[in-house]
């Protein structure tokens, strides 16, 4: 009998655990500690250490010990460049964690604009959607914004934005 109750701790214990599914597919087992804005901190099944992984990476999670079942993100379908406006932004690290990493890319204005306002930053964000959607990519983690404006830019006095980023899938 003793036997059969030592075989059985480690189902009851993992049956008490919360799974974390992933857009990916991936399955964690573990415990949620605490829901924050943007991320998920857990530890592992077994562990103490404490994990992060962003909202945008998590489809669901069930809790082990009531069963309930929260929806966390829709998972964003980017097919191609034609799905350009899907692509999300992201301007702090924490939002990618649990994404995976595909490639670097840039957007930015032509080297001759005469752009008012916030135009070039909007048609350089544009071309840095347009270029994470060409991959197949649903997310870019910013990594340089800059903007040049007279001599400083070209010749001819005008101006132009360059934004850098690293292109993110699920």
């Amino acid at each position: 009998m003793f036997a059969l109750i030592t075989l059985m701790i480690p189902f009851l214990v993992s049956a008490q655990a919360d799974v974390i599914k992933k857009h990916n597919g991936e399955s964690v087992n573990g415990k949620v500690l605490r829901i924050d804005e943007y991320t998920i901190i857990f530890t592992y099944d077994g562990e103490d250490a404490e994990n992060t992984l962003s909202k945008y990476a998590i489809e669901k999670i069930t809790y082990g010990k009531s069963g309930r079942v929260e929806e966390v993100t829709e998972k964003i379908n980017v097919r191609g460049e034609d799905d350009w406006e899907k692509v999300v932004i992201f301007e702090e690290k924490s939002y990618i964690v649990g994404l995976k990493k595909v490639e670097e890319i840039r957007g930015k204005t032509g080297l001759i604009n005469f752009q008012t306002g916030n135009t070039g930053d909007k048609k350089s964000d544009k071309k840095l959607k347009m270029a994470a959607a060409a991959l197949g990519c649903p997310f870019v983690y910013m990594t340089a914004d800059k903007s040049t404006v007279g001599a400083n830019s070209n010749q001819l006095g005008g101006s132009q934005v360059i934004k850098k980023g690293i292109a993110y899938k699920y």
